[in-house]
């Protein structure tokens, strides 16, 4: 369907008869009698170029119409289309303390550090959250938002890459994250609200303790699911050979565990990228992608078209009127 969203535009198209109606044309200076020999050829020369200014006339009414016409913006609406819309409001928050460097994770056979494990399965996480509006909470010594909340999953993604470790500091301040998610959320009308807390360590810094800061967020009914990042056993090689080592020593999973269980959470144990991986399905499964799609209609604006045509029939009738002036200099 075409619609103008500014019909009122239109109110403009008789402004040059308007013009014409109330000014006064220009008056050519009288002169005397003059005996024509060939009158009758100048007459029909005369008709021709009446006929030419007829029209250029036409032709420049239809420039002002398109004018007009491409001035009053017209688009054009698609079908309707749905769009999920899940109502849900999610925040991520992604520890990068510098023990988040560990290479113990596994891709494809090739061993990664922590966060890029997490990055790479937590964009694609972010990707299939269609109709729900995500954020992005960044800790270290300190939590910063990163990201508010958000339709735009693109824009999150590209906060997520750019996150380096040791950004926030070498430190874990797990109850500011938490913190700064129950104020960001609070008071929100969305009744399905989540945090998803990744973090490798147990809390060595902050103004909060990160379960006090769980009480907070379950009084304001903000659901919080806790993942415990590295794996159980490394093998490191030396000089002089290897030795294991346990990652999982520095990992305070107590604490994660009495966190999503005071806000009716869940807590999961990452140990690769697979185990990773299967973490964000099985989210995905206990917060539900769609609900209720909204319909909308796709807008396409068309005023390009008429300008372009006016722009074009403007340039013709200059440049005929130059050729025209030039054409009588010459005779």
């Amino acid at each position: 369907m075409l619609q103008f969203e500014w019909p009122w535009v239109l109110l403009a198209l008789p402004l040059p008869w308007i013009a014409r109606r109330l000014l006064s044309p220009v008056r050519r200076p009288a002169g005397g009698a003059l005996r024509v020999p060939f009158f009758a050829r100048m007459m029909s020369a005369t008709a021709s170029t009446a006929t030419r200014g007829a029209r250029a006339l036409w032709i420049a009414a239809l420039a002002w119409l398109l004018l007009i016409a491409a001035a009053a913006r017209p688009q054009w609406l698609g079908e309707p289309e749905a769009v999920a819309m899940s109502g849900r409001d999610i925040m991520l928050a992604v520890d990068l303390s510098r023990s988040m460097q560990q290479t113990d994770f596994e891709v494809q056979g090739e061993l990664i550090d922590r966060l890029s494990a997490v990055k790479l399965v937590a964009l694609d996480f972010i990707e299939r959250r269609v109709g729900d509006r995500i954020g992005l909470i960044l800790f270290g010594d300190r939590a910063y938002l990163q990201a508010p909340l958000t339709f735009d999953r693109t824009t999150v993604q590209t906060l997520l890459k750019e996150a380096v470790l040791g950004l926030a500091g070498d430190a874990t301040a797990m109850g500011d994250a938490i913190g700064i998610a129950v104020k960001r959320l609070r008071g929100d009308r969305v009744q399905n609200r989540v945090l998803i807390l990744l973090t490798d360590g147990a809390n060595t810094a902050g103004e909060i303790e990160p379960l006090k800061a769980a009480e907070l967020a379950a009084k304001a009914g903000l659901k919080i699911h806790t993942i415990g990042i590295g794996a159980d056993e490394v093998r490191i090689r030396q000089l002089f050979g290897t030795y294991r080592t346990n990652p999982k020593l520095d990992l305070d999973e107590a604490t994660l565990k009495a966190i999503a269980e005071r806000t009716g959470g869940r807590y999961f144990r990452a140990r690769d990228s697979t185990e990773l991986n299967e973490i964000y399905a099985l989210i995905d499964q206990i917060e539900p992608i769609e609900q209720d799609p909204r319909r909308f209609r796709p807008i396409a604006s068309l005023y390009p078209w008429p300008l372009g045509v006016a722009v074009l029939l403007g340039a013709w009738l200059v440049l005929r009127e130059r050729t025209g002036v030039r054409g009588a200099a010459v005779s």
